[in-house]
């Protein structure tokens, strides 16, 4: 056999990262998977139907862009309503103390006037609250996972509208034995190899959590890359392996 085949052989019988499948019923093989710092569903605020839509799957966005619009001609219509009526009621009290000043109305003609722009300025806040729902604006710089929704379709209050998860540095989920607490403590290194690419990343312990599942014996831990890696995504997944404790 030449060099060639034995290097050959030798790559076939390297053993292969274990599959999900292989990791369930390997009780030393911990499974992790990657995960966005923040991830949310964004949520319909109001029943309407959407007229602008600034976001496509994959598509980025940073904290504060107008993501989505919804036809807002009533709630605006209502929010000039309750300004108008603002205005009354304040010349109406203005009017009031006057006379009150010359002795012609009397203190309950004058308190029930400032009642009446009491009301009015509850009425513009909230009818300026319902006009901001009008527009979904993101809650952090990210990118868009899922959309649920299209342009001019017509949604329900608390409809799914977009899955999105934030930019940056991603973190790692893992259920670890109950029994590694012995040994894990945060800022511990360890080693990741991911499913989808076959490499092997640098990690440390970041969080570790403040329970154990009794029914499991697990406790649930983060991890932090050590470095950039922009190959990886979050969902992928793959196993862990720590010095000292595998």
């Amino acid at each position: 056999m030449n060099a060639a085949s034995a290097a050959a052989d030798t790559a076939v019988s390297r053993p292969l990262p274990e599959s999900g499948a292989t990791a369930q019923m390997n009780p030393n093989v911990v499974r992790a998977l990657i995960a966005a710092d923040k991830e949310t569903t964004l949520a319909a605020p109001m029943a309407g139907r959407i007229t602008e839509l600034n976001m496509s799957l994959g598509s980025s966005f940073a904290a504060g862009d107008t993501l989505l619009a919804f036809d807002c001609a009533e709630n605006l219509a209502r929010a000039k309503i309750a300004r108008a009526e603002l205005k009354g009621a304040r010349e109406n009290y203005s009017a009031k103390s006057r006379l009150r000043a010359l002795k012609a109305a009397g203190d309950v003609e004058v308190n029930l006037a400032l009642a009446s722009v009491d009301k009015g300025v509850g009425q513009v806040e909230l009818s300026q609250a319902q006009a901001d729902e009008c527009t979904v604006k993101a809650p952090f710089d990210g990118r868009v996972a899922r959309l649920h929704v299209k342009q001019y379709q017509g949604v329900n209050l608390g409809a799914p509208l977009a899955d999105i998860i934030s930019n940056g540095p991603l973190k790692l989920r893992i259920n670890a034995p109950s029994h590694w607490l012995r040994t894990l403590k945060l800022g511990m290194p360890f080693q990741v190899t991911v499913d989808e690419t076959g490499r092997s990343y640098p990690s440390k312990v970041s969080a570790i959590g403040a329970r154990v599942d009794a029914a499991a014996q697990a406790v649930e831990i983060e991890g932090r890359f050590d470095g950039s890696f922009p190959e990886l995504l979050a969902g992928m997944s793959g196993t862990v392996h720590f010095p000292g404790i595998q």
